[in-house]
């Protein structure tokens, strides 16, 4: 079972790095430049893993997969970011348990395939769980906690996230199948994080050029080299996760990372209402794993 601690690690390391981030962005506020620097700072632990790993066969099937979920990756990377700048985490990174349901809807849309009934329960304790996150709401009215959804920017761009996920990882899949697991996740970030170097660099340029540049300190580079080195332990452990047993169930073991995620947010940045946020983070990853264990 040495799969589940690496995915429980994976869990840990992708709530640290994210809080690593949310703090950066509290000095640092250009979200893309703060984006950039965690894809950067994670790439000297990739590239060493990268030379253990060895270059496989690649096919086209591989190059296929990895040109179409570049652009996607780019955008969730973005609005990842921009989630976390703007919004609670204890607020946005719940809504990563959306992924699976996409996935449940793509597979309905696209093949036809209908839920079973453990799956049909998932997708009620995670459409239930995203309404306790704002339950408190309710006392207004019965939809204020849906209406908090729609008008929270961080937990829509989460949502956007948790869709465009849900298809990177189908064509992640197809790639590591077509290569291997280290090679895939360390090779792919680093072609992730050079094509989004010029939206880095031109951000920051316009933000110079209005006299708004941001000024990086001391203190910001050893977040950045924690932010960075959590990040690539995150994608390694993933890998190896990922190379001992199914990928749906890494994937419920990582989605821990919402509780971690809620309590980061109290001890870290005291976000408020976290009782509640808790439980509702407990009924998404609940629903997360029934949806997983219907396949």
């Amino acid at each position: 079972m040495l799969w589940v601690i690496y995915a429980f690690l994976t869990a840990f390391l992708l709530a640290t790095s994210d809080a690593l981030t949310k703090r950066i962005l509290f000095s640092v506020k250009d979200e893309y430049l703060v984006a950039w620097l965690r894809l950067l700072f994670s790439l000297p632990l990739l590239m060493i893993s990268l030379l253990f790993a060895g270059i496989p066969p690649l096919d086209g099937t591989f190059w296929t997969a990895v040109l179409i979920a570049l652009p996607l990756e780019i955008t969730a990377v973005i609005l990842y970011t921009k989630a976390l700048k703007v919004s609670p985490m204890s607020l946005t990174i719940p809504f990563l348990a959306f992924t699976p349901l996409f996935l449940i809807l793509i597979s309905y849309v696209i093949l036809g395939e209908k839920v079973s009934l453990s799956g049909a329960a998932g997708i009620i304790l995670i459409t239930g769980g995203s309404y306790v996150l704002n339950i408190h709401k309710a006392r207004h009215a019965l939809m204020e906690p849906v209406k908090a959804i729609l008008k929270e920017k961080g937990s829509m761009m989460m949502i956007i996230v948790a869709a465009i996920f849900s298809v990177t990882s189908t064509l992640g899949k197809l790639a590591i199948e077509h290569s291997s697991p280290v090679f895939f996740g360390s090779f792919y970030i680093m072609l992730v994080t050079a094509l989004f170097t010029p939206f880095a660099i031109g951000k920051n340029r316009e933000r110079s050029e209005a006299r708004t540049g941001v000024s990086i300190t001391k203190k910001d580079i050893i977040l950045l080299i924690l932010m960075g080195a959590s990040y690539s332990l995150m994608i390694i452990f993933h890998m190896a996760a990922i190379s001992l047993t199914k990928v749906a169930y890494m994937i419920s073991v990582k989605r821990i990372s919402i509780i971690f995620s809620i309590v980061y947010g109290y001890i870290l940045f005291k976000e408020e209402k976290i009782v509640v946020r808790f439980l509702g983070g407990v009924m998404m990853l609940a629903g997360v794993v029934l949806i997983v264990l219907s396949g």
